[in-house]
C-alpha cells in the first residue's frame, strides 16, 4: 500500500492518469447531489471543472520537468524564471467569473446560485489537490462537500424554522389589505420590522404584493401558524415564507 501511494505522488504517466480519474470521479460524486436536485450547475459541470482544474496542475508540473530536462539550456540561457503556481491561480480566478454568471437575484429580494457558485469554487480546488497527487485528501474533501451540500441542507432548512425571525411573501386583493394583514400579524403578539410593497396593482396576471419582515412572539413562535393566520384572510391570495 505505501508503495502504491510513493508512486501515486510521483510525476509519471500513471499517476497522472489516475490523478485526472481521481478528479472526474470527485466531481461525479459532488455534481451527482446537485443534478438531483435540479441546480444550474450538475454532474458534467461539476466533473469537467474538476477535470480542467487537475488538468491545469498537470500541464504545471510537465513544464516544471521540462525546464529541469528538455528546456534546462534555453531556461539557463534565458534567465528564464518560471512560477509554477501562476497557472494554478488563474484556474481558482477563472472560476469566480463562472460563479459569479451561475449568482443572479431572484423574485421577492432574494439570491440564488450562491451555494453552486461556492460549491464549484470547492470542487476547482478539489481537482487542484487531484493534480498535484494530493489524493488522499481529494477523497476527504469529497466526503466533506458532499455532507455539506446534501446532508446539511434540511438541517439548515430546520435551523431556519426554528428562528424567530421569518419573511413573509403576501399577495393580497388591494393596498388597503395591508393593515388588516398587519393586524393579524400583531395580534399574534408579532414585532413587524419593515414592508416593502413591490406591487401595489394587479398587472400581467400578478396581484398586488409585499414583503413582510418580522419577529415572532417568544409566546406563539410556530412559523406554520403565523402562515396559516395570514393565509386565511379573504383578502390574501397566497402567502410563503422566504428561505435564504
Amino acid at each position: 500500500m505505501k508503495e502504491i501511494i510513493t508512486y501515486l505522488h510521483e510525476f509519471n504517466l500513471g499517476s497522472a492518469i489516475v490523478r485526472l480519474l481521481v478528479a472526474l470521479m470527485a466531481g461525479g460524486v459532488v455534481g451527482n447531489g446537485r443534478s438531483k436536485r435540479e441546480r444550474a450547475a450538475g454532474l458534467r459541470t461539476y466533473m469537467l471543472i474538476s477535470l480542467g482544474a487537475a488538468m491545469a496542475v498537470l500541464i504545471t508540473l510537465f513544464q516544471y520537468e521540462m525546464l529541469k530536462t528538455a528546456w534546462a539550456d534555453t531556461e539557463a540561457a534565458k534567465e528564464f524564471k518560471y512560477d509554477a503556481s501562476r497557472l494554478s491561480a488563474a484556474v481558482i480566478a477563472g472560476i469566480g467569473f463562472l460563479g459569479a454568471g451561475i449568482i443572479i437575484k431572484v423574485a421577492h429580494q432574494q439570491v440564488s446560485g450562491l451555494t453552486t457558485a461556492t460549491g464549484l469554487f470547492a470542487t476547482v480546488c478539489m481537482g487542484l489537490a487531484a493534480g498535484v497527487g494530493f489524493i488522499e485528501v481529494v477523497l476527504i474533501a469529497t466526503f466533506i462537500i458532499v455532507l455539506v451540500l446534501n446532508v446539511m441542507a434540511p438541517l439548515e432548512a430546520m435551523f431556519k424554522r426554528r428562528l424567530r425571525n421569518t419573511t413573509l411573501n403576501v399577495e393580497f386583493v388591494s393596498v388597503e389589505s395591508i393593515e388588516e394583514i398587519l393586524n393579524v400579524i400583531k395580534s399574534r403578539d408579532a414585532v413587524v420590522y419593515d414592508i416593502d410593497i413591490e406591487q401595489t396593482e394587479e398587472r400581467n396576471g400578478k396581484h398586488p404584493s409585499a414583503i413582510f419582515i418580522l419577529q415572532l412572539s417568544k409566546r406563539k413562535p410556530s412559523h406554520s401558524g403565523m402562515l396559516s393566520a395570514v393565509a386565511e384572510l379573504g383578502c390574501v391570495y397566497s402567502v410563503q415564507e422566504l428561505i435564504s
